[in-house]
């Protein structure tokens, strides 16, 4: 039965990376082929390469800050039903709501889509779950700090392309710069290059930044039902297992110096640090006391260890379990300025990269395979997007100089927000950018097509937080009750 979850599982996040590319991927390539720089056929798979390169050098950073969305009780429990529950519920009603967008040619964002999901299953599991308030289920600070990137990054598309673009009519005195492309002519090879060029890079900084969305959800499958292999970064070597007990056992002294009481019950530790680690949670004597004992019990596992296949399967999630809410205790601690000593501060942060390495990993086949399913996407289902942001986001056609500014603008802002880990919509940038050129050349604006695109905008948050509130608690209490899972 858990391979069967495994296959239906995967095959649902390959899925959400596969439509992701109808979306996301397709505004790459929009430029260059309605420029005719490249056929579209070319456009498609060398874009689909870059991404691929992109997925491939990714940190890591935005998958688990999506990661960091979700509920904590969930996530530490994403092996129960729940967990299950949890992990379709965000898939189904974000592919629901992005098959239903690109039909209409709607470059919608996928990063929306995503979060406004989350918030669904968080919203939904407060409520359905007992001894919870209303909402608890939300990391609202990271969700802010989420929405604050995905409300700037239009703005700066708008603003940053159109400037681009009346400072390169300044300094740039090329006049075939500025015509639309005669019939199926190719521009000349400089500009070719040059959009060629922007293209690559948003294909590029699209992989680095939306396709770590999946890679994200599909590590919480893997832990969640073959922990064995994925709990812990299987191939941490033994230097670094014993190097990881030695902190382990050295910042319990550091932290029991604001405390005067201990923890007993390992149960009692888990919850103090799972409740402070919810949004509403507040640190106290508690919780640093729990920290110490948990780290103490992290060291004993890793004690004369050294390889995690040492451990038994149920072994190795219950090691996951303890470094996820360590770490987690102490990010947040730090982000609160709890930590006041330096010499504190150094070591808890020296210890929370330690746990970081082996719980925060995603294997190389996991970024093939997104990579993979972003380049099919944009193969197959290309063609709507970039109709629309090819033809009716301006009234005139796409000039060169117009397309290069908005491909240039959205490359570097996803680049910097893969920088800073902060989860942008290609779509909102790119869309703009091209709405932003429009408006700086006095091309026109075609209003229909902008309050649509708006109007997708604006209505995918609530909407896909019912989605994911329905489906989760569909999944949850039909499903997975029918089937007598736990």
């Amino acid at each position: 039965m858990e391979y069967l979850f495994l296959a239906l599982a995967l095959g649902l996040a390959l899925s959400f990376e596969f439509v992701n590319g109808f979306h996301d991927t397709a505004n790459a390539v929009a430029t260059v082929i309605y420029t005719h720089s490249l056929k579209p056929n070319i456009a498609v798979v060398w874009s689909g390469c870059w991404n691929l390169i992109g997925v491939l050098t990714s940190t890591g950073a935005v998958a688990f800050g999506i990661v960091a969305l979700l509920p904590v009780e969930l996530v530490i429990n994403v092996g129960s039903s729940a967990g299950f529950a949890m992990v379709f519920a965000l898939l189904i009603s974000a592919i629901m709501w992005n098959l239903g967008t690109w039909y209409l040619g709607l470059p919608a964002s996928s990063s929306h889509t995503l979060i406004g999901s989350i918030m669904g299953v968080g919203l939904a599991n407060s409520l359905l779950s007992s001894g919870h308030v209303f909402g608890e289920g939300v990391n609202w600070a990271k969700t802010q700090e989420v929405f604050t990137s995905l409300l700037v990054s239009p703005i700066v598309g708008f603003t940053c392309a159109g400037l681009l673009l009346l400072l390169a009519k300044r300094l740039i005195h090329r006049p075939e710069l500025y015509r639309a492309p005669e019939g199926n002519k190719t521009p000349p090879p400089w500009i070719r290059a040059l959009l060629i060029l922007t293209c690559t890079g948003v294909s590029f900084a699209h992989g680095s930044n939306d396709g770590q969305k999946g890679m994200g959800l599909i590590m919480l499958i893997l832990v969640g039902i073959i922990p064995g292999m994925f709990a812990l970064n299987m191939d941490t070597d033994a230097r670094a297992i014993a190097q990881l007990a030695a902190t382990s056992n050295s910042v319990i002294p550091v932290l029991q110096q604001q405390v005067s009481g201990t923890f007993s019950n390992n149960q009692n530790i888990t919850d103090e640090l799972s409740n402070f680690l919810k949004p509403t949670g507040e640190a106290n004597d508690k919780t640093f006391a729990a920290l110490a004992a948990k780290s103490r019990t992290i060291g004993d596992k890793l004690a004369g260890k050294t390889s995690f296949k040492q451990l038994p399967s149920d072994g190795l999630s219950s090691l996951r379990t303890d470094m996820y809410l360590v770490a987690g205790t102490i990010g947040k601690l730090d982000n609160q300025k709890k930590l006041t000593d330096a010499k504190q501060e150094e070591v808890l942060i020296s210890y929370k990269k330690q746990l970081d390495k082996v719980t925060k990993f995603i294997p190389n086949w996991v970024k093939f395979a997104v990579a993979i399913a972003l380049g099919l996407g944009t193969m197959i289902g290309w063609k709507r997007i970039v109709v629309t942001v090819g033809e009716k986001i301006g009234k005139d056609h796409l000039t060169y100089a117009q397309g290069a500014s908005a491909e240039l603008v959205a490359m570097t802002t996803i680049g910097a927000a893969d920088y800073f880990g902060l989860p942008v919509s290609t779509t909102h940038v790119l869309s703009s950018g091209v709405a932003g050129t429009m408006a700086a050349n006095h091309s026109g604006l075609q209003v229909d097509t902008l309050r649509n695109i708006l109007l997708a905008w604006v209505l995918t948050l609530p909407v896909c937080v019912l989605l994911g509130s329905a489906t989760y608690a569909g999944s949850l209490y039909l499903v997975f009750n029918l089937l007598g899972l736990k």
